[in-house]
């Protein structure tokens, strides 16, 4: 029976996992093969008629331990979710027993590890500084770029747009979010974050991720605003990021960007195969 009309009879099995917040529906594929279209991912995200999630993972077989493929609540793609990663890790580390793991994205290979007292990290690589890694349209220091704000553009795999500011919770951030998300120097879009510096190892963050919108927390976004505080001088290497749902430990070393967290297990479920057909 292909795999597609399989799932399609007897329903898909999934968790709803969050990382401070940042919410995921997690589907287990190693064992069976099948599509996430974009209408499927839409209709599992709406939070009243499906599931609701800020990202989809889909687990996979590869090289590594697990090959990893996420979706945003549009539809559309993703190469990197650092907190879906950090959640995934968790799930496969409590079911094989191990300490650390070697995952693959679209971005490339990554490395989680258990870091203690229910906290995991996930080595999200090095970051992308150049205009052309971004992507950017076209050719702008990617420091300060040239927006009213002087922001600065990192890349994590995903695209990045971060304005530090005297105080991030003073910012309107659903319209000044979906504003720049899609500002023509970004031709693949981006996510967006308000940035205060608290001290110099401290950050209050808050987040728009590009086909989301606001969301509590995000992985690759806290990422981002480390590297760019660091970059310009505003913090050291080694800062703590505070986000609506809570808080993430950021360490960006020679071998990458370190992020540290919590994960949580929330429930398991199956989509029924009622719910599927009437998304295909």
């Amino acid at each position: 029976m292909p795999a597609m009309k399989r799932v399609m009879d007897t329903g898909l099995p999934f968790m709803k996992m969050h990382g401070l917040g940042n919410d995921f529906v997690i589907v287990d594929a190693r064992a069976r093969d099948f599509e996430i279209t974009p209408e499927l991912a839409r209709g599992i995200a709406h939070r009243q008629f499906g599931v609701g999630f800020d990202q989809l993972a889909l687990i996979r077989t590869g090289d590594a331990d697990a090959h990893l493929i996420f979706y945003n609540a549009d539809g559309s793609t993703s190469a990197a979710c650092g907190n879906a990663t950090r959640c995934i890790a968790r799930h496969l580390m409590d079911e094989t027993g191990k300490t650390e793991l070697r995952l693959t994205t679209d971005r490339g290979g990554l490395i989680a590890r258990d870091a203690g007292e229910g906290l995991t990290s996930v080595n999200m690589g090095a970051p992308q500084l150049d205009w052309q890694d971004i992507p950017l349209a076209e050719e702008a220091d990617t420091l300060e770029l040239p927006i009213e704000g002087g922001p600065t553009a990192t890349g994590m795999g995903n695209p990045h747009c971060t304005f530090f500011v005297e105080n991030a919770e003073a910012i309107p951030l659903e319209e000044f979010g979906s504003r720049y998300e899609h500002h023509p120097l970004y031709p693949q879009r981006t996510n967006v974050q308000v940035a205060q510096i608290v001290g110099p190892d401290h950050i209050r963050m808050r987040v728009w991720e590009r086909g989301v919108g606001i969301t509590l927390a995000s992985g690759s976004s806290s990422c981002a605003t480390a590297v760019a505080a660091a970059r310009r001088g505003l913090t050291g290497r080694t800062v703590r990021v505070d986000l609506d749902g809570g808080t993430l430990w950021i360490d960006w070393r020679e071998d990458g960007v370190w992020k540290t967290g919590p994960t949580c297990h929330v429930f398991s479920g199956t989509l029924t195969p009622d719910f599927l057909r009437s998304l295909a």
